[in-house]
């Protein structure tokens, strides 16, 4: 939507000084067209003036808002006043909505940002040059199960900061949220006490919280390292609030962390598998979320010629799709990350799973050995599969089937799939990010031989 905007700019006049001089610095009238891709409210002015006829993104709006804002930026602008509301516009659930970056959409029902999402796909596969474009399955999260917490940290003066960014600013204290586990939530006001007393955290720092089979896992990123103190403060931290596990490492790096205590094993399970994840470990955000993923990953395999059928699974992270895929073929695993190919080959003794590191984007699985595979399932991270896709594309493996949690990269690569002689056979949508803009699907996608 953004694009199509820009497209239709008219050319900027020439002038002196910097072009913000031109933006409109009083509030005026804006009726809301449509949702862009990340979630704002596109919108263009009621009165059109020289300088202000381009549309503008709006956040926190919806179709059919006729709304107060004012101009920040060329294609931007911050509402004071919603004047005329949407007919879809309903109160956010949380009182930080608005201010907390963690969400976009509460003000619209889940079941219409659903529909919202499932128009995305479809309008974007179709742009890709899908022609026959399957009926789209949509499965939607149940607010209060997200699993998975990556929140900021922050010191003030006699008090510590524990949430999410509000856009382009600081943190905005969690003292409630209606996506995570309430497991997740009961363990923020004891951790703030927690830092306070302990020096690690000089500044500024970040928490990754997942919440396993076993319970809370935590990984603290900090300024400072702890101290022989700190260690026994978190120690007796972990036991009083039956926490398995708190790592630790530098704010800023990408070391391996370093486990302050550990009381219990950490531990998740995939199936009657149990995997002990590295700290920090990627998760599907909900468990609901990843079973809809395994069972669409399930549903896409081909007909399977016997036991000794061999799928290649690429970016396998833990073992989130590994354990369940090997219930009915033979897995070769390849991932990249160090600790979790050591947590998968731990986890997969005794069954029909290879697992191997390599960093796919770099080097990437060859074409003639996935030509040879039943078929491939690729689960890359956000910025794509990059080489490993080039590869895919030369080999013509005769069934693809794609976890995307990026549509973008998703549209490029299917039109890239269509153009090698590729079908779209079957669309899943996994609404895991409620009241978000984020989108997971896992699509299967295959070829008939010799085309």
């Amino acid at each position: 939507m953004r694009q199509r905007a820009e497209r239709g700019r008219r050319p900027a006049r020439r002038q002196s000084g910097h072009k913000r001089e031109s933006i409109p610095r009083q509030a005026q009238l804006f009726d809301v067209i449509t949702l862009g891709n990340g979630g704002d409210g596109l919108a263009r002015p009621v009165v059109p003036s020289e300088d202000n006829t381009d549309p503008v993104f709006i956040p926190f709006t919806a179709p059919g808002d006729r709304v107060l804002a004012r101009q920040t930026g060329r294609d931007r602008a911050v509402p004071e006043q919603i004047i005329v509301s949407a007919p879809e516009r309903i109160d956010p659930v949380c009182a930080l909505f608005g201010r907390c970056g963690g969400c976009a959409l509460q003000h619209l029902p889940t079941a219409w940002s659903l529909e919202w999402k499932t128009t995305l796909l479809q309008t974007g596969f179709r742009k890709a040059g899908v022609s026959d474009l399957p009926d789209i399955h949509q499965i939607q999260s149940q607010p209060g199960s997200r699993r998975r917490a990556d929140l900021a940290l922050r010191r003030l003066p006699g008090a510590i900061t524990i949430g999410l960014h509000q856009r382009g600013g600081d943190p905005v204290d969690l003292t409630g949220c209606h996506l995570l586990h309430s497991t997740l939530i009961s363990l923020l006001p004891p951790l703030r006490d927690l830092l306070l007393k302990t020096d690690l955290l000089k500044r500024e720092g970040d928490l990754l919280i997942n919440l396993l089979d076993s319970g809370p896992d935590l990984l603290l990123s900090t300024d400072t390292a702890p101290t022989t103190s700190d260690r026994s403060c978190l120690a007796a931290f972990a036991t009083q609030y039956a926490i398995p596990r708190i790592a630790w490492r530098r704010a800023g790096t990408l070391d391996d962390p370093e486990i302050l205590t550990q009381i219990a094993p950490a531990r998740i399970h995939f199936g009657d598998a149990e995997i002990e994840p590295p700290p920090g470990a990627f998760l599907q955000a909900s468990q609901d979320g990843e079973a809809a993923i395994q069972a669409a990953v399930i549903a896409a395999l081909p007909h399977i010629p016997g036991r000794k059928a061999r799928v290649i699974e690429l970016y396998a992270g833990c073992g989130t799709l590994t354990f369940p895929l090997a219930d009915h073929v033979h897995v070769e695993a390849f991932e990249g990350h160090p600790a979790a190919v050591r947590a998968l080959q731990q986890a997969s003794s005794g069954r029909r799973i290879d697992v191997s590191l390599r960093d796919l984007n770099r080097q990437p699985v060859e074409s003639r050995d996935l030509a040879s595979a039943l078929a491939v399932i690729l689960d890359p991270p956000r910025s794509g599969a990059g080489l490993q896709m080039t590869q895919i594309l030369d080999g013509k493996p005769d069934v693809l089937i794609y976890v995307s949690c990026n549509p973008k990269v998703l549209f490029r690569d299917t039109a890239a799939l269509l153009a090698k002689g590729y079908r779209l056979d079957s669309v899943t949508l996994v609404d895991q990010f409620l009241w978000s803009a984020e989108i997971e699907t896992v699509c299967r996608f295959s070829r008939s031989r010799g085309r």
